[in-house]
């Protein structure tokens, strides 16, 4: 695979000019989509929120002024760069390595992704050397990808509460050799590259974790499973696609239980309720749940996974599913136990998955199971009233 198979990629051209749409690039970008009336819709909700953030800022310019509002921009980068600098010297120096298992769909072996975090000071440094060449897949981070998660699990452990800026990134170096998985060169596959984001949070977590035990979490269900449902709508004559990411478990911390069927890390999609799921497509949900016995045993148990059992209502429904931990298990800390995997289930059980992909008829089920996530402490150390309320409420089974 590379990226010429994932769709038209378009360089910087102007969408709008003089707050009008340039009708000829939006009728090329609609023209290469399934559902161009949704993408329409998309569209200029994006430009409506654009135009608004244009009349605010010049309206703030126009009170303040541009040397007051540069030099407040400017103040404010430096301000964060403090914060994030004076957050990293509470972390002890030293030199830190984690590595964790990576598997997916598309991937025909389980590769081993790994990371040297160097506390210096004030300052961090990130080296990804010894990472897995790129793959035919579309898993690989652009550098973008991997700076950016990054940046986001340093914010999670040093200071959440430090403003999202590039003052964050001063004290902050990075290096991966290019041509890997984690920073790869054209034209290799990308679009499911947060899949392999999700496992460097768990690597930065991981490697930490002596560091900082209070501020990490174990391991969360280390994916963004995506599942893909198109077809042909019989009811309209048009075509239809779903696509939704399912939540898991999120990692146990050093003070609380993990979350139960949440999204995690890098993704900020949100449940898609299930009325408005069956009354826009030809698909229905026979069951949507946490997964008893899924998170990982610990002082503090592991976050749940969930399970979404949809049947499919018309022939040749193209099926296909982004995940990760299906061959390996959210691991645990300081004596905390694995959470479970994840897994896809087909009605008859007879057809496998392949490689993600699969053609489904009427009256098939699909089941897709999100993995849980890790506990954190010795399973041992969990309160009986704890134990008993976790039976009671079937998240544990007797």
């Amino acid at each position: 695979a590379h990226i010429f198979q994932e769709g038209l990629r378009i360089p910087p051209v102007r969408f709008a000019r003089d707050g009008s749409i340039q009708e000829d690039v939006f009728h090329l970008i609609l023209t290469n989509c399934q559902v161009p009336a949704e993408r329409r819709a998309d569209f200029r909700a994006q430009l409506a929120a654009n135009r608004l953030a244009t009349s605010r800022y010049t309206e703030l310019a126009g009170r303040y002024g541009r040397a007051t509002m540069t030099a407040t921009a400017a103040a404010l980068l430096d301000y964060t760069e403090r914060r994030t600098r004076a957050a990293i010297a509470e972390v002890p120096d030293g030199t830190y390595t984690f590595r964790d298992s990576f598997d997916c769909p598309e991937l025909d072996d389980e590769l081993q992704l790994r990371l040297k975090v160097t506390v210096a000071g004030d300052e961090l440094h990130f080296d990804f050397a010894g990472n897995p060449g790129q793959v035919r897949a579309s898993v690989n981070m652009v550098w973008t990808a991997l700076y950016a998660t990054v940046y986001y699990a340093v914010k999670t452990l040093v200071d959440p509460d430090i403003p999202s800026n590039a003052g964050l990134h001063r004290p902050i170096r990075i290096d991966a050799p290019p041509g890997s998985i984690v920073n790869c060169v054209e034209p290799a596959a990308v679009n499911g590259r947060t899949e392999t984001c999700q496992r460097v949070v768990d690597l930065v977590h991981g490697a930490l974790a002596s560091a900082v035990p209070e501020r990490v979490t174990a391991a969360a269900n280390g994916a963004n499973t995506g599942v893909h449902f198109s077809g042909l709508d019989s009811g309209t004559g048009k075509y239809f696609v779903y696509l939704e990411t399912i939540g898991g478990g999120s990692g146990a911390r050093a003070a609380k239980d993990g979350l139960d069927g949440v999204q995690v890390h890098v993704t900020n999609t949100s449940n898609l309720p299930v009325e408005s799921l069956e009354s826009e497509y030809p698909l229905v949900v026979e069951a949507y749940e946490l997964v008893e016995d899924s998170g990982g045993a610990g002082r503090h148990r592991g976050g749940m996974g969930i399970r979404r059992t949809i049947r499919v209502e018309e022939s040749d429904v193209q099926f296909w599913l982004d995940t990760s931990r299906q061959t390996s298990r959210p691991w645990g800390l300081f004596g905390g136990r694995p959470g479970s995997s994840a897994r896809v289930e087909l009605s008859d059980g007879a057809r496998p998955v392949v490689h993600g992909h699969t053609v489904l008829q009427p009256g098939d089920r699909v089941s897709i199971v999100t993995a849980g996530a890790g506990g954190y402490g010795a399973p041992a150390e969990r309160s009986p009233q704890e134990v008993r309320r976790d039976i009671r409420e079937q998240v544990i089974s007797p």
